[in-house]
């Protein structure tokens, strides 16, 4: 398994729209809210590794 680094594009109720900040993409990932960590706005950084979502 590798490691993602994500920002926090937009919150939009129950999901937020994620985009991967260690390569260059402009698409965007919609993940639920309850995957991620309860303490996110717009603009957090995240880091995805082992199959969690965890602040940077």
């Amino acid at each position: 398994m590798g490691t993602w680094y994500y920002t926090v594009v937009s919150i939009d109720g129950d999901y937020a729209n994620l985009k991967r900040t260690d390569i260059e993409s402009d698409d965007l990932k919609l993940v639920a809210r309850a995957l991620l960590p309860e303490d996110i706005t717009e603009g957090s950084n995240l880091k995805y590794e082992l199959m969690q979502y965890y602040l940077v």
